[in-house]
């Protein structure tokens, strides 16, 4: 077991100390204890690694990010115990992770198993949305319905007291982690960079996933040079809790052909005889040089392009459905208007570092509803509860507005927030 500093992860191992080191990643809302099952088996080989995500199993809330932040994170902390290469196996943001290690930190990663994984989980929008959800009723909505996205109905009906414990997993997650992780999947996406990843992986899904299928496996298979597919039968999302022996199995097999250990070939090279150094005659003189050449200008920093900017942040505010609706009923009259607003509103103003997100939001639904474009308010609305603010807030920035902008524009404002907040905060059945 590990005490946990700030950039770094929990931790703990299990297997013999001088093994190599196999670590196993777990998936968004669980533990490392979702590896129990395989751990006794790999542990005969392998030292084997097992982290927590930030919030997750009791491990301090310091929440991240993005993808690429938490594999810093978990590099610091291999890097704090002294791991240097390692295989890595991890499920679902575990996979991300991996994916990730082995894009950016290719030397450190001798081999690699990705397991109900993708190159780009779900949208952006579907995030988002959950984070919406989680922010607003806790984490109780989505414990209660994991169960049915994690196995198939018929193992949590066998199967009462785990599916009783993967509930529990997620209710004892810090929530603000839990946001912070479906922001880094809703950034993350490799599906241009498959290519890339020169370590033999291993793609393991199950045959019933419905969150990342085998259609999203059969992706990386092709997009990865050297990956081989396993489809377990039988299995979900989790499929190394549902289909314990499978899985350990196939992670075995694995392992241990793909990650090869150094071995002695008995060959020695032969030193080269030292070569007799040869001294030159020195060079003639030098005339001097007329003139002083100017020294070296650095090159400028090269500005990031506002519009290209300006899109990400659009659609990391309104959403790539909002985004992509207007963008495509642009036309030859209108679309050097959408061109303007992507690169000056988004890309100039929006992206400033002065005010965050959550200031800006605030400060777009008082100005429109001052200036009553209430046609706008409902997607602003709903970029305010994506950048942060709680139904609670939205409502005392009305009210604050009912004084400077008086009742009948607050009023209409309300009806139109009411609406909005109730599609976007109200639990899936």
């Amino acid at each position: 077991m590990s005490e946990t500093p700030m950039n770094t992860l929990q931790y703990r191992f299990d297997g013999p100390e001088d093994a190599p080191v196999l670590i196993l990643g777990p998936s968004l809302g669980t533990t490392w204890h979702m590896w129990d099952r395989q751990v006794p088996e790999l542990a005969r080989q392998w030292r084997v690694f097992r982290y927590d995500l930030p919030g997750h199993g009791g491990a301090p809330a310091h929440p991240v990010g993005s993808v690429a932040a938490l594999a810093d994170r978990l590099l610091a902390t291999l890097d704090l115990v002294g791991v240097g290469r390692f295989g890595y196996a991890g499920c679902s943001l575990g996979g991300a992770i991996g994916a990730e290690l082995a894009l950016r930190h290719p030397q450190r990663v001798a081999s690699l198993g990705l397991i109900a994984a993708s190159p780009r989980f779900g949208t952006a929008d579907e995030f988002r949305q959950r984070g919406v959800i989680v922010r607003s009723n806790g984490l109780d909505p989505i414990a209660r319905t994991s169960p049915e996205r994690w196995f198939t109905s018929g193992f949590a009906a066998a199967q009462p007291a785990i599916t009783d414990w993967a509930v529990q997993m997620v209710r004892t997650t810090d929530p603000g982690c839990y946001i912070a992780a479906c922001e880094a999947l809703a950034a993350f996406d490799v599906r241009a960079e498959l290519g890339a990843i020169g370590v033999p992986t291993l793609v393991l899904v199950g045959s019933e996933d419905q969150v990342t299928g085998p259609a999203q496996a059969r992706t990386l298979v092709a997009g990865i040079p050297d990956a081989r597919l396993a489809v377990v039968p039988g299995a979900s999302h989790l499929a190394p809790v549902e289909q314990p022996a499978a899985v350990t199995d196939l992670l075995v097999r694995h392992f241990s052909s793909a990650w090869l250990p150094a071995y002695e070939t008995g060959q020695h090279a032969i030193p080269a005889a030292p070569v007799k150094p040869v001294i030159a005659p020195p060079p003639p003189p030098v005339a001097p040089v007329a003139e002083i050449a100017a020294a070296a200008q650095p090159e400028a920093a090269v500005r990031p392009d506002p519009h290209e900017v300006g899109l990400k942040v659009r659609r990391a505010v309104l959403g790539d459905a909002h985004v992509d609706q207007a963008l495509a009923t642009a036309d030859d009259f209108s679309g050097d208007y959408q061109e303007f607003l992507t690169r000056y509103a988004w890309g100039e103003v929006w992206s400033r570092p002065g005010l965050d997100r959550r200031m800006r939001s605030g400060v777009a639904l008082t100005a429109l509803v001052a200036s009553g474009h209430l046609d706008d308010l409902a997607a602003h609305t709903r970029a305010a509860l994506r950048n942060g603010l709680t139904a609670d807030e939205i409502k005392e920035v009305l009210l604050q507005t009912a004084v400077y902008c008086g009742v009948p524009a607050a009023g209409a404002a309300f009806k139109v927030a009411q609406q909005v907040i109730r599609e976007e905060t109200t639990p899936p059945e």
